[in-house]
């Protein structure tokens, strides 16, 4: 009887705890059981957190999530092109997560589906009757020979994609006086397609501007056949390239950076096996990508190692109180934060309809947009969908590079992204590509 008054006493010590704080260690909550669990605390893991403790209620949504700080990665570009800073693409993980929702300070390590548990990295279980993954992309650096150790070693190796590194890219460009820039895509999926030839764009600029581009070659090896997986923007892509004299080579996937030598060495995927070795003076290098070990390697995920779920639903397709959202999952579009506002509001109606065991009704077409910086100034804001046909939101050619598109990606985005988005009351402009579109005869798909 007396331990049965000691255990009584804790729990409810702890449950009082808890009404002051929504942010606990596990060690508090590590009995308790959710209505939802979102595992990250990304773009899509905030939105869906907010949407739904509103609809839930404090205490029945908990987010998993070990970082301090939520960065917004599609301002990393500008990050490295020196036009913004990396505090201006920083925030406190918990300014970002809804005030009434658990904040579990852990990394998710193991996933139960049958029997609807999420093991935390300080072994403690999180059990849950809906589950939404959430957990992005891995950098995965060490699959190439020579890496991350050749960003200690060399100061010309750098890369947007990682917040230890993004910050060494526009001291580099500035350092360059000439010789071999050389720009890489990995040959896995990657988050954003369009950023590896973005700070290309931003660092050739910034030769001309500093006088060392007759001195320059600027080089885009890339393991894709084409530039860009849209023709319609992959042609105004070529374009830019040609006109700045850019060299372009297809098929080459960077397995190895000797920095003693500054050399790279890439294999021709024309002729595997084939190896290609490029000096450098500033070396540009998009990683790898994959989803998170513990992800890849548990029960929900498809042989590619994505979450296993329905292309328009975004449901599961073996356990379906499990859905998935953003890069993580296996949608076939570009992974990006449009990707993810627009499958948030599929999500939040489907969830909601599973919830109430109703019918599912809401459609993700695979909506996507990548702004494609091509100048401090100038952007083609690409748009499109599962077909890789484009869905723009304005009544003009978005083909083409616009200053205004510029000013919508570098101002307008990122208060969207702050104040919309992570608070879960954007999905997405295909409203407002209806609204614009009105009497114009398009016959352009509307997003979900």
């Amino acid at each position: 009887m007396a331990v049965n008054v000691l255990q009584h006493s804790r729990l409810v010590i702890l449950e009082g705890l808890k009404t002051r704080s929504r942010h606990f260690s596990t060690a508090v909550i590590a009995q308790k059981n959710y209505k939802l669990v979102v595992v990250g605390g990304g773009s899509g893991g905030c939105a869906v957190a907010s949407k739904f403790v509103k609809k839930l209620g404090a205490g029945n949504v908990a987010v998993i999530e070990p970082c301090q700080h939520h960065y917004y990665q599609p301002m990393f570009t500008l990050v490295g092109g020196g036009i913004k800073s990396l505090s201006d693409a920083t925030r406190p993980m918990k300014s970002v997560l809804p005030a009434k929702c658990d904040w579990i300070e852990s990394k998710a390590v193991k996933f139960d589906p049958v029997n609807q548990k999420v093991t935390t990295a300080s072994g403690e279980e999180v059990g849950y009757d809906y589950l939404v993954v959430a957990m992005g992309l891995q950098l995965n650096f060490d699959k190439i020979k020579g890496l991350p150790e050749a960003f200690d070693l060399d100061p010309q190796v750098v890369s947007n994609y990682w917040t230890k590194t993004v910050v060494n890219t526009y001291p580099a460009i500035q350092r360059f006086k000439g010789g071999n820039a050389i720009f890489t895509f990995p040959n896995t999926p990657i988050k954003c397609a369009g950023a590896p030839q973005k700070i290309m764009y931003l660092a050739e600029e910034l030769f001309r501007k500093n006088n060392t581009r007759k001195d320059t070659n600027v080089i885009f090896n890339t393991s894709l056949g084409v530039i860009f997986g849209v023709k319609k923007y992959a042609e105004s892509l070529l374009k830019v390239v040609e006109s700045r004299n850019i060299q372009v080579n297809y098929k080459r996937n960077l397995v190895e950076v000797r920095a003693s030598e500054r050399e790279a060495v890439f294999e021709n995927l024309d002729n595997p096996g084939e190896m290609e070795v490029f000096k450098y003076d500033m070396l540009h290098v998009t990683p790898p990508m994959s989803t998170p070990d513990e992800l890849r390697t548990s029960d929900i995920v498809n042989e590619a190692g994505f979450v296993d779920v329905n292309k328009e639903t975004l449901q599961h397709n073996s356990f379906p109180n499990i859905f998935a959202i953003g890069d993580c999952n296996s949608a076939p579009t570009s992974k990006t934060a449009a990707a993810v506002a627009a499958q948030c509001g599929v999500l939040e109606r489907n969830l909601s309809a599973v919830m109430k065991e109703g019918k599912q009704s809401a459609k993700y077409d695979g909506y996507t947009s990548c702004p494609l910086i091509t100048s401090r100034g100038k952007c083609i804001l690409a748009e499109f969908d599962y077909d890789a046909q484009p869905l723009e939101t304005f009544p003009i050619n978005q083909g083409k590079e616009r200053s205004t598109m510029y000013h919508l990606k570098a101002k307008v985005m990122p208060e969207l992204y702050w104040k919309m988005l992570l608070k879960g009351y954007w999905n997405g402009p295909g409203v407002y590509r209806k609204l614009m579109r009105l009497g114009m005869g398009s016959s352009q798909k509307p997003s979900a």
